[in-house]
């Protein structure tokens, strides 16, 4: 990423700003964060536990004995933190189903962010993915070798690959020798 000094950080979910926060003050770069704004609703408020809720008065599907499902709805996108004149980077651990990406990136392109960066460790990328990328604000998706994805990286150049085979294999070998895991991470620089 070229000039990442003028980058900050973006997270989509509360669990990925945890891993954002750590990145950010690692580079020493600011941190914002996409979120759905909180909306609780009555069918929420029953008990938490059903994702989707039950619907009140469900009937029940003949012959399953099991109550309907409604999906629940998205929250608007919110970004709390200034990206404006900033790159910014979409940090994820999956990089899938796309479309919330692609809505996180229209929103920090109308904030003012001049480049979009995705940051994600497995690159699933499936159905249309690549052609919504390629239509979209996203100027670059980087994921690792971990899922194969050489079809999709035909259908759309904004896909970069970092190959981490020989980390992987280096932390294999040292778990299978008993040797400590810390010399992996000591001695990685903000460059590489």
């Amino acid at each position: 990423i070229p000039n990442y000094r003028n980058a900050v950080i973006v997270a989509k979910s509360p669990d990925a700003a945890k891993r954002a926060q750590s990145y950010a003050e690692r580079l020493r770069l600011g941190l914002a964060v996409i979120h759905g704004e909180a909306q609780c609703t009555e069918l929420d408020m029953d008990d938490g536990r059903h994702s989707p809720p039950m619907v009140k008065n469900a009937t029940v599907h003949p012959g399953l004995e099991l109550p309907l499902m409604m999906a629940k709805e998205k929250p608007p996108i919110t970004v709390v933190g200034d990206v404006g004149g900033r790159i910014a980077i979409i940090v994820d651990d999956i990089i899938d189903d796309v479309e919330s990406f692609v809505a996180a990136a229209e929103i920090l392109k109308e904030r003012g962010a001049y480049k979009i960066y995705v940051m994600a460790t497995h690159g699933i990328l499936s159905a249309e993915a690549p052609r919504l990328i390629e239509e979209s604000s996203i100027d670059e998706v980087v994921v690792t070798n971990t899922v194969p994805h050489e079809v999709q990286k035909l259908q759309c150049p904004k896909i970069k690959t970092v190959d981490i085979s020989l980390i992987l294999s280096e932390a294999i070998r040292r778990i299978h020798n008993g040797e400590s895991m810390a010399y992996l991470f000591r001695n990685i620089t903000v460059d590489d």
